[in-house]
């Protein structure tokens, strides 16, 4: 890698990194991502999986409201293998201002956003779960997203077009020759191998961590640190997204996904030093039940499987001290004109709804400046796994058809032949799911495989599958020596959303896990 050129390179492996790879790719450029871990581990692993009608925001920041809906509509075509078609409630309770409806929905319908008032009994019809005390209701197109789903299928789309993507290689340096950004250097995260990648432009895709990768140029950008903990439930208890009604607040978004629902978020302003260990308080996990069960009170007495955090990547504004009035626009800095830095663009803000047209206008200014006219393709051609009426091998086995959820089409690509086996038996993920992660998805440990296959994210938590998984991997990969140490990382690994909300149900599989795994 070191001797070759690239036209672009792409730093950090969230969902607009990946995008942004796809997009140089599909468009003709030699493209290599590089992320210091695994694809998603910062904000893109960390939120609600929430694909954004955009109404959230139509009151108080319409461009973004705008971004959102286009964008929505458009990630429904490409990605449906990650979407689910969910649909959403905005609630008024009684405490809340009724008055406000009128004002949101008449946003929403500025907006283009197809938000209609619809009586309470018949919100409570469509979604039992909800609040029966509601005074209000307004139906709207949000729908769920598997974040992680959708960035692996964007990585691996990026790959079948030709682009590199590079983990556990942290960018420690950018190259400057003559004032202009002409590569980076890297060092491994796990062995601290050194190396570096040249490239006629370099974009920072890096989040919150972009403020650092451009300083590293001579050039600044102010992000804001905002923390945002949720909370996952054990099981599904609604089927609608359901928003609260009001201007936005904590604990006012329940999301469905897959088997579980996640209620979010608070926002508080943290320092940066932070930013790389999250961690959710007690406080936290108050507020958010609290909250929570005041959109779905079943939430009240349904078991918490475990807490995390992310921080969103916000451009700073002095007035607004937690993030919730900032704006969640797209920023897009040329440090050219804007630093006097030639060779490096950074794309920063949005969401992750809005992260196609970020990777759009991304590779529209590399493209610029490289001098090529392609055009972007993104929004009409079906991301990996998603293509329509595609033929592959039908089953109606358990296993495989929750393989065919997780990956799609390309589920033709596994051996149920051979490896048939149902290792965690929570999700229905076989020797052949973990078998194709390795060879194609670019797995190298336990964490990868559960962003990739949802392995151990079920009721169980991996308590009674793990081994039997993390010694698969480690034969699939060659190396079955590392099953045991696949082990003990993915114990610490969970424990750290364990532990915030260990009590009850959680304290007692703590307490089992323990018995079973400890020697």
């Amino acid at each position: 890698m070191q001797n070759k050129e690239f036209d672009v390179i792409i730093i950090g492996g969230g969902i607009t990194g990946v995008g942004t790879a796809r997009d140089c790719a599909m468009r003709g450029l030699k493209t290599v991502l590089v992320e210091r871990f695994d694809l998603t581990n910062g904000a893109t692993g960390r939120n609600h999986g929430l694909l954004h009608s955009g109404a959230r925001y139509a009151v108080n920041d319409a461009e973004s409201a705008e971004e959102c809906i286009r964008e929505n509509r458009i990630i429904r075509r490409i990605a449906s293998n990650c979407v689910e078609e969910s649909d959403g409630l905005f609630i008024t309770l009684p405490e809340d201002d009724l008055a406000y409806q009128a004002a949101f929905i008449e946003k929403c319908q500025a907006a283009g956003i197809d938000a209609k008032a619809i009586d309470p009994k018949e919100a409570l019809r469509l979604e039992p779960s909800v609040n029966p005390a509601i005074i209000g209701a307004v139906r709207v197109p949000d729908a769920s997203v598997d974040p992680f789903r959708l960035a692996s299928a964007n990585a691996l789309d990026a790959t079948m077009h030709g682009a590199k993507i590079i983990t556990y290689k942290e960018v420690t340096e950018l190259i400057l020759e003559g004032g202009r950004v002409v590569g980076v250097r890297l060092q491994d995260t796990r062995t601290g191998e050194k190396s570096e990648i040249r490239a006629s432009i370099v974009v920072n895709a890096a989040g919150i961590w972009g403020q650092k990768i451009a300083a590293m140029a001579g050039a600044q950008i102010r992000m804001l640190p905002a923390k945002g903990s949720l909370l996952i439930f054990g099981h599904r208890v609604n089927n609608m997204v359901i928003n609260r009604c009001r201007k936005p607040a904590n604990a006012d978004i329940l999301v469905p996904g897959d088997v579980v629902c996640v209620i979010g978020t608070t926002s508080d302003k943290v320092p940066f030093e932070e930013c790389d260990n999250m961690r959710v308080t007690p406080q936290e996990v108050a507020l958010l039940l609290e909250e929570g069960a005041k959109l779905a009170p079943a939430l009240a007495t349904t078991r918490i499987l475990r807490a995390y955090a992310g921080v969103r990547p916000l451009v700073a504004s002095d007035d607004d001290p937690t993030g919730r009035s900032t704006s969640r626009g797209i920023v897009l800095l040329d440090h050219e004109t804007r630093d006097g830095v030639p060779g490096f663009i950074s794309i920063t803000g949005g969401k992750l709804t809005s992260y196609r047209l970020m990777a759009e206008m991304a590779t529209d200014l590399v493209c610029k400046k490289l001098g090529s006219d392609a055009k972007c393709r993104t929004a009409v051609e079906p991301l990996a796994g998603s293509e329509p009426e595609k033929n592959h091998a039908h089953s109606d086995q358990l296993a495989f058809k929750a393989a065919e959820g997780r990956q799609g089409t390309l589920v033709s690509k596994m051996d149920f032949s051979q490896k048939s086996e149902v290792l965690c038996e929570c999700e229905h993920v076989t020797r052949a799911e973990i078998a194709y992660a390795v060879k194609y998805l670019g797995v190298t440990n336990m964490m990868d495989l559960r962003r990739r296959t949802r392995v151990g994210m079920g009721t169980c938590q991996g308590g009674f599958c793990m081994r039997k998984v993390a010694v698969a991997l480690a034969e699939e990969l060659g190396k079955p020596e590392l099953a045991e140490e696949f082990v003990k990382q993915y114990l610490a690994e969970r424990w750290k959303g364990m532990a915030p909300v260990c009590w009850g149900d959680s304290m007692r599989e703590a307490e089992y896990m323990q018995k079973m795994y400890k020697k």
